[in-house]
């Protein structure tokens, strides 16, 4: 069965992004709001943000609420921040695969891949 998972690391820090919010979209022609997850202490969900038939062929998105999770832990940035909130596109050719879609972050920067 497949999945899709994510987890976040503040690299600034050096630690799981805890409580950030992530809203998982479907782009299937027009951009519908699937769930609104946060991330636990370990900077992960504590279950799959989609999963078996949820999963389906097709393109996605992930968007990170970094910047209001920066601004919770206390960390300064101009205004307007210049990451605020991250958002990861990406395609999804084999649903019955695990994809996991993990982002790096910190105030000034980010990246990601495809995990295992």
């Amino acid at each position: 069965m497949g999945r899709l998972t994510t987890h976040v690391l503040d690299t600034a820090r050096g630690q799981p992004g805890a409580g950030i919010r992530v809203d998982v979209y479907a782009l299937d022609g027009e951009r519908r709001l699937l769930k609104t997850v946060l991330t636990n202490h370990d900077g992960r969900c504590d279950q799959p943000l989609l999963e078996g038939a949820e999963l389906g062929v097709g393109h996605y998105e992930l968007v990170f609420h970094v910047g209001a999770y920066f601004a919770a832990n206390g960390v300064e940035a101009p205004s307007p921040r210049f990451v605020d909130e991250v958002a990861l596109r990406f395609g999804v050719a084999e649903p019955a695969q695990h994809y996991h879609v993990p982002l790096l972050v910190s105030p000034y920067s980010y990246s990601t891949y495809r995990g295992s």
